[in-house]
């Protein structure tokens, strides 16, 4: 069984990142913050240690979710795949609304990296996999929540 998680080159930098910021600034300072905190003497009244415990909980777990994550995952660097203009994952793809001619461009990334305000959705999301192995000028008909939209796929890039 193969548990390989898609992933661009972006995504991948961007979690080592926080990982290494997790590991090299947030871990040391709230460590000093509860060296702190015991200092001011009796921990069940310190409110400070508390949070302190808390903060590095959540540092902890998150660590250990990016460590996964990252150990699990396949980069897919798609700008090293030869363009054929078919819908992959990681390629960004111009999309026409059929009946209002509106253009929409979409990256396809990993889950962990989907922010449709900057255009990048779900590789699992509906528009994603209705786009997937398509063509440049195929007609799609892709059915969200809203309903059915038919789009035109205008241009797929390898960016």
């Amino acid at each position: 069984m193969n548990n390989r998680v898609p992933m661009t080159v972006q995504g991948e930098k961007a979690l080592r990142a926080e990982l290494d910021r997790l590991k090299t600034v947030d871990r040391p300072r709230v460590i000093q913050d509860i060296a702190d905190a015991r200092e001011h003497g009796d921990l069940k009244e310190n409110a400070e240690y508390h949070a302190a415990r808390e903060q590095q909980g959540f540092i902890e777990g998150r660590i250990q979710e990016l460590e996964s994550k990252l150990s699990s995952c396949q980069v897919i660097d798609v700008t090293a795949i030869p363009h054929s203009g078919k819908v992959i994952f990681g390629t960004t793809v111009t999309i026409i609304n059929v009946d209002t001619d509106e253009e929409v461009s979409y990256q396809i990334v990993g889950d962990d990296e989907a922010d449709i305000k900057v255009k990048k959705i779900s590789v699992n999301s509906p528009i994603a996999r209705g786009l997937i192995g398509k063509e440049e000028g195929d007609l799609v008909a892709i059915t969200t929540p809203g309903g059915t939209t038919e789009y035109e796929i205008g241009q797929v890039q390898h960016i």
